[in-house]
């Protein structure tokens, strides 16, 4: 009887990468392979840690935790840590967590394979085994970070930007696109960076325009792009090309010229602004998704309130917000004290996300009445749910459709939208 190995990835979306590359190492003739959203009883469980900020590593821990009350019970035999927490705390957490058999960091993850002693034959590190419904997959075009930012533990963590080869992106690409991917998701830390490390240009543009001539790839969507080396022709890109979703993932951070300084964001508010509406200006129909960190040492009232009337003038499509967290050896740690209480933090956190409801809401009430291609990810009860091309997975508004129709996983449809709520969308078939 084969043994069961599960995966359970936390943190974001270039995690899941890792997660999938180990996967695909490990003989799937001795082993079946799981992937978890939590602990539960299997031989080998192989946990993806986050450790960007305080709660990610909480959720770590409390995962780790919990699965070593399954061992002391006997429902799982080996449990092996990997990821960001593991990378920057890993003297630390071998000597406090000595019941986890090993550790490995974000430098080493691909030898998990080889600690199983099980091992495939498989030997392109690129090769996948696909977490994500079959239809769609997350491709990391980068790994590591150059910026500074204040705030962020990134580059301690996993080093200095690395460009993956265009080469070897493509291969992977093509090697998605033959297991029935459509939609690629690129993510890096810093995607507008890509290539500036190998031929000192940026060069997602040409990265772009190959991955668009792959057969099957029907819909490129951008994540994580930095204001910086955001160029005229990565615009005119994504405007023109009919494969890349007119969808951006920009995080801001802030807006106060103040706290852009403080948090070392190397441009100024108004090169953020100029850029922010000549994307809305180049690509009419484009939705802006971004990220704000709330209370970060030094933002006073008035800095957030100048966050907030931006934010009601701009009314991005999407947004996520954080309160900032006093991370170990980053700028902001060791130069500010940590000067905001919590109670502060969270008061200005749910102000801003009250107003972004309002916001959401008026943005999907205005695709009432309009027709929208959407791709099928499930179906529950008796809806067939679905996303358009303004939607991520997981993180943005879900389209849900009643038909008799039996609509296929992972096939597009045109569909009429006919009702919408804040984080929701309602259609019919066309």
């Amino acid at each position: 009887m084969k043994k069961r190995v599960g995966f359970i990835t936390l943190g974001c979306s270039k995690n899941v990468v890792d997660t999938e590359k180990i996967a695909a190492h490990i003989n799937q003739n001795a082993y079946v392979i799981l992937f978890l959203d939590k602990p539960e009883p299997v031989n080998v469980l192989i946990i993806n840690t986050c450790g960007f900020i305080l709660d990610a590593k909480k959720e770590s821990i409390e995962t780790i935790l919990h699965a070593i009350e399954l061992k002391k019970n006997k429902q799982i035999n080996k449990i092996y840590v990997t990821g960001c927490l593991s990378t920057r705390y890993l003297d630390e957490l071998k000597s406090e967590i000595p019941e986890v058999d090993s550790w490995f960091t974000v430098h080493n993850f691909q030898t998990i394979a080889d600690y199983l002693n099980q091992s495939s034959s498989v030997s392109d590190k690129h090769f996948r085994y696909l977490s994500t419904p079959t239809h769609y997959a997350y491709l990391k075009i980068a790994e590591g970070c150059n910026r500074k930012c204040s705030f962020c533990a990134i580059p301690i963590i996993r080093g200095r930007y690395h460009s993956e080869p265009i080469e070897h992106l493509i291969a992977e690409a093509k090697e998605l696109a033959s297991k029935g991917v459509k939609e690629l998701i690129l993510v890096a830390q810093d995607l507008t960076y890509y290539g500036i490390d190998i031929q000192k240009r940026p060069l997602l543009v040409n990265l772009l325009r190959q991955i668009s001539h792959i057969d099957g790839i029907e819909w490129i969507r951008l994540q994580y792009t930095y204001p910086q080396n955001f160029t005229n022709e990565l615009i005119e890109e994504i405007r023109t090309n009919p494969k890349i979703c007119k969808y951006i993932d920009i995080p801001i951070q802030h807006i106060s010229e103040r706290m852009l300084k403080l948090m070392r964001r190397n441009h100024s508010q108004k090169t953020l602004k100029s850029l922010l509406y000549k994307l809305r200006e180049r690509i009419p129909q484009i939705h802006l998704r971004t990220t704000v960190i709330i209370g970060h040492p030094g933002e006073t009232k008035k800095d957030f309130n100048e966050l907030l009337d931006f934010i009601k003038e701009f009314e991005f499509e999407k947004l996520g917000a954080f309160a900032y967290s006093h991370e170990e050896n980053t700028y902001a740690a060791t130069h500010f004290k940590d000067n905001i209480t919590n109670k502060v933090k969270q008061e200005r956190l749910n102000l801003l996300m009250e107003i972004q409801q309002e916001i959401s809401y008026k943005k999907n009430k205005n695709l009432i009445g309009t027709f929208q291609r959407v791709i099928i990810d499930r179906k529950e009860n008796d809806f067939f749910i679905g996303r358009t091309q303004f939607d991520s997975p997981d993180v943005d508004n879900e389209t849900l459709i009643y038909t008799t129709q039996s609509l296929q996983h992972g096939h597009f449809y045109d569909v009429k939208i006919t009702d919408a709520f804040e984080f929701d969308l309602i259609a019919q078939m066309k």
